[in-house]
């Protein structure tokens, strides 16, 4: 059994807990929290189970880095604390431990990161021995190995599209969907994550690693960006309202430039509710999906649809990404200390978990 400790329990944290206590050959050796109010109480009620798991979350760093962990989840943002996020990793790194996370974006094609993050990470695992392992949680592997494996099915392709689109009122994290995103702002408010530049900042690695597989050359890597104001006020059940006027939705569009065309194109397409932009791309049903569209010969669409939570979509989107996160640790555990990316982890099929119990 590989001790794993699952760091940050919100949307990502809870998942990760139930998916390590699900795993035939992970050990849920600890948590670690922020909160102080969640200090001493169970893993299983953090992570909304129906029992209880027999491990206490804590907010001491030093004494679980300390017990020398083999992996750890890191589950905690790096939205608004990206450099907060990599110093915990490192540290982590630096312990011993193999570190997955979606919270690096800049790792997701740790080749093109920035070299002084870079360099930390490689000195930590250098004096660790520890490895890292970034993937999204919009989810990554539909914008890696789902459009890949697509792809491979054809015999001509000519652009590859990977959607995500959601109604981000089930995405329990209101000062991102506000302040980062923009939802409910004047129309002025300029959006921190639309921001020139930072729309390839987090997306740009996962281009990179498309064209990589596919052997192409990119000539640029561009952005383009819409946004819509809402017709009229609405309310929703977690979130408060959203006034008439000011954004409701939002689309961009992140895109690989192959032979002076876009060929390679990662678009988000987000709501706050279901009225606003109804000509921009629905999901079937619900409140979201992931889709990938190969176009070329033959034209191939696959839509994704995950729910968990009582039916959350955005939920299901988190448990999703990191099933594939947590999924990646026992392969890591056996290969050597490095800094990996979605190429060359494989994905881990689930047999074995079936008809597992988690203590």
């Amino acid at each position: 059994m590989i001790p794993t400790i699952v760091w940050g329990t919100g949307n990502v944290g809870r998942a990760a807990v139930r998916a390590v206590a699900a795993h035939p050959a992970l050990e849920l050796s600890g948590v670690l929290v922020h909160n102080p109010d969640k200090d001493g109480r169970d893993a299983g009620e953090l992570a909304g189970l129906d029992r209880t798991l027999g491990v206490a979350a804590s907010t001491d760093i030093e004494a679980a880095l300390a017990a020398r962990p083999r992996a750890v989840v890191y589950a905690a943002s790096g939205d608004i604390r990206p450099d907060d996020a990599l110093a915990d990793i490192v540290r982590a790194i630096r312990a011993g431990a193999v570190v997955v996370t979606p919270a690096l974006y800049a790792f997701y094609d740790h080749r093109s990161a920035p070299a002084e993050s870079r360099d930390q990470v490689l000195s930590a695992i250098e004096d660790g021995g520890g490895s890292l392992f970034v993937s999204g949680v919009d989810p990554g592997w539909g914008n890696d190995v789902l459009p890949l494996l697509v792809a491979g099915l054809g015999s001509e392709v000519e652009t590859i599209r990977c959607q995500e689109i959601f109604d981000y009122t089930t995405y329990d994290q209101p000062d991102s969907v506000r302040y980062l995103v923009g939802m409910g702002q004047p129309m002025e408010y300029e959006p921190p994550m639309l921001a020139n530049g930072i729309p390839t900042m987090v997306w740009g690695g996962q281009i990179r690693l498309l064209a990589r597989a596919l052997g192409a050359d990119i000539d640029e890597i561009r952005e383009t960006v819409d946004r819509r104001p809402l017709d009229e006020t609405v309310a929703t059940e977690r979130m408060g309202e959203f006034e008439a006027g000011t954004q409701g939705a939002v689309r961009f569009e992140v895109q690989g430039i192959v032979g002076g065309a876009p060929r390679l194109i990662i678009e988000h397409v987000t709501r706050i509710h279901p009225s606003c932009a109804r000509d921009w791309p629905t999901p079937p049903d619900g409140d979201g999906a992931h889709r990938v569209i190969v176009e070329g010969r033959p034209r191939i669409e696959v839509t994704v649809e995950a729910t968990d939570e009582d039916g959350n979509r955005s939920a299901g989107g988190n448990a999703t990404a990191v099933g594939r996160l947590v999924g990646a640790v026992e392969w890591l555990a056996a290969a050597e200390p490095g800094l990996y990316d979605a190429l060359d982890v494989p994905l881990r099929p689930a047999a074995g978990i079936l008809g597992r119990t988690a203590p």
